[in-house]
């Protein structure tokens, strides 16, 4: 069993780089941190950083293991529908026929594999799928690769080895992430390692959460199978049955979803309480906001708040060790909502006993400022917050790591970061000035 000390290690994505995928010809190493801030203006290429790691989690989920790159087009299991190989292609790359994802991740001491990375390059079938070129899974200094050569025949290396364990066409890898049984035949001693990398990148990918931009509209009432869900989707179509499970069969860490929501629309100035409320005798509920001394049903109130509802539920129902990847949770939210949010994200990821990982796409200038508080407060740190800036450069997307101080200061604000708010300041004066002419010569 692990120790105390061991529990509370944290379990985190450490990097990832993209090359030729949609609008990135080549990320470079980005490095994550327990909170990680994604902000540009729209179209730059943002949310294609979020997807990839999409794309590995729904390949490692489909229920087909001989899968190299499941594109989507499941609407009931897929999270993202990334359409053929060509839609992920970046443009500049239709010569080469290649994309690159990689990442980096890092799990607690006591299990065989604390320090991993991915790397796997895809090309192009005959039959028009995603096959992998080359994939390689490594921890330390060990290195187990499996690189595609002519006739879909795949060899198989270990470490600095020049020359393959074998090859043909039974070693090709599964679902991108692990090595097949033929393969693993082959490595002996080192075949261990091999299913330990795999299931610890599993791991990694299924521990990712996502709640996309676009979200389930609130119903009057719900029907609860009393059950717990195991996620509440992208859509948070399921945070009603994430909080009816915390709030009624109170078993572990969910037992304190409903009241860490409620705490948190209180300090947002949106809601007094959330209360779950039976219907009558039967098995639905309905969702019950309280303010100043009124109650309504979740519909009856402004959309922020069921908005915001499954982006509260969702940090305190992941689970332990999870990746929560949100992309605009301030959407329908006023200034000082917003800005709550990023007290939300650094004291949820400050929390040794959870391990909860934030990477949150924001348009926000609100909730970033409220980051930069936070870190002059010393509530937390550069070192545990990275912040980047994602801009097109003509038909490519570009990254600038903000260089955040001690202070929250900036200190390479890009132009216009959120707007020209220097220009429109000026712009008033001289409004002003015009007008008090205008009045004096009158």
């Amino acid at each position: 069993m692990p120790t105390l000390e061991e529990s509370r290690e944290i379990t985190v994505l450490t990097e990832l780089r993209l090359k030729n995928f949609k609008t990135w010809l080549d990320t470079g190493p980005i490095p994550l941190r327990p909170l990680t801030m994604l902000l540009g203006t729209n179209s730059s290429g943002k949310s294609s950083l979020i997807q990839s790691m999409l794309l590995l989690k729904q390949t490692a989920q489909s229920p087909d293991r001989l899968i190299h790159l499941n594109l989507g087009g499941d609407e009931a299991s897929d999270l993202f529908n990334f359409g053929d190989f060509d839609s992920v292609l970046c443009a500049e790359a239709r010569g080469l026929r290649r994309f690159d994802i990689a990442f980096g991740f890092r799990r607690p001491a006591y299990e065989r594999v604390h320090d991993g990375h991915f790397a796997c390059s895809y090309g192009q079938a005959s039959n028009g799928a995603a096959v992998v070129q080359e994939l390689e899974i490594g921890t330390g200094e060990r290195r187990l690769r499996v690189v595609r050569r002519e006739k879909g025949a795949f060899s198989l290396f270990v470490d600095d080895e020049t020359q393959p364990r074998g090859k043909g066409r039974d070693f090709a890898p599964e679902r991108s992430i692990a090595l097949s049984p033929e393969s693993l035949a082959l490595l002996g001693e080192d075949a261990a390692l091999a299913q330990d990398l795999s299931l610890a990148i599993r791991r990694e990918l299924e521990g990712i959460r996502y709640l996309g931009p676009i979200r389930r509209r609130p119903e009057r009432d719900y029907l609860w199978n009393k059950s717990s869900p195991g996620d509440i989707g992208s859509d948070g179509s399921r945070a009603t049955d994430a909080l009816l499970a915390s709030a009624l069969l109170r078993d572990g860490w969910e037992s304190g979803v409903l009241s860490g929501v409620s705490e948190w629309l209180k300090k947002m100035q949106i809601a007094d309480k959330l209360e779950l409320r039976q219907v009558g005798r039967s098995s639905r509920y309905e969702l019950v906001i309280h303010r100043d001394n009124v109650s309504a049903n979740l519909v009856d109130v402004g959309i922020g708040v069921s908005q915001v509802l499954p982006v509260l539920t969702l940090a305190y129902f992941a689970p332990n060790g999870s990746t929560v990847v949100l992309e605009e949770p301030e959407i329908h939210l006023h200034p000082l909502a917003q800005a709550a949010l990023a007290e939300l994200f650094v004291q949820v990821s400050r929390n040794r006993h959870r391990n909860i990982q934030f990477i949150v796409e924001t348009h926000s200038e609100h909730l970033f400022r409220r980051m930069q508080t936070l870190i002059a407060q010393k509530q937390t740190s550069p070192d545990q917050c990275a912040m980047y800036f994602v801009e097109r450069e003509g038909r490519h997307a570009s990254l600038r790591s903000l260089e955040v101080d001690e202070f929250g200061a900036v200190n390479n604000w890009p132009p216009y970061f959120f707007g020209d708010s220097v220009g429109e300041a000026r712009a008033q004066a001289q409004a002003r000035a015009e007008r008090m002419r205008e009045r004096l010569s009158g």
